[in-house]
């Protein structure tokens, strides 16, 4: 870095941290999109067939926007703590998703009011879109990839190549 980057590097507060909250984040905002298609695609269902379409078009959006949610807000919580930990996490808590949902979905069975191919239609779009959404949003996001701060910041043998889970 040269002396003119060093001190425009100073004006504006120098390197910015990690995002806080990432998948906090990353819920609001796949929430807020697929909820918005969400709305037009009732109003659409309404319109077009009956209220039964469009409580479908709910059904379907609830469904998917809870199934993604458990595992965001499961990663919020165990990455605060364990941030290497929470990709193993996400595993785990997705396989006993797929099993309870399958589980609640087999033993309640379809409902008489359920257009099958609304339903069906807005739980594909709702995942298509929040799989967007969440790869824009994690794609934004700033990483911390080594722990620059702390007492021994700048001392001789701590040239900021520590990891961030203090391991390397």
């Amino acid at each position: 870095m040269n002396t003119s980057d060093a001190a425009r590097a100073r004006v504006f507060g120098g390197a910015s941290g990690p995002t806080v909250s990432l998948w906090l984040r990353i819920l609001v905002r796949c929430a807020v999109a697929t909820g918005a298609a969400a709305v037009m695609m009732t109003a659409a269902a309404f319109l077009a067939a009956d209220g039964g379409a469009a409580a479908s078009v709910l059904a379907g959006w609830g469904l998917v926007a809870l199934f993604f949610g458990i595992s965001l807000l499961i990663g919020h919580f165990v990455g605060r703590d364990n941030p290497s930990g929470a990709l193993g996490v996400f595993l785990i808590t997705y396989v006993i998703k797929v099993v309870g949902f399958a589980a609640v979905l087999f033993l309640l069975g379809t409902p008489p009011w359920l257009d099958r191919v609304w339903f069906f239609s807005t739980a594909v779009a709702t995942v298509v879109i929040w799989q967007i959404v969440e790869v824009a949003v994690f794609a934004r996001a700033r990483h911390q990839l080594y722990n620059d701060a702390g007492a021994g910041h700048g001392a001789p043998g701590n040239s900021g190549t520590q990891a961030v889970d203090g391991r390397g």
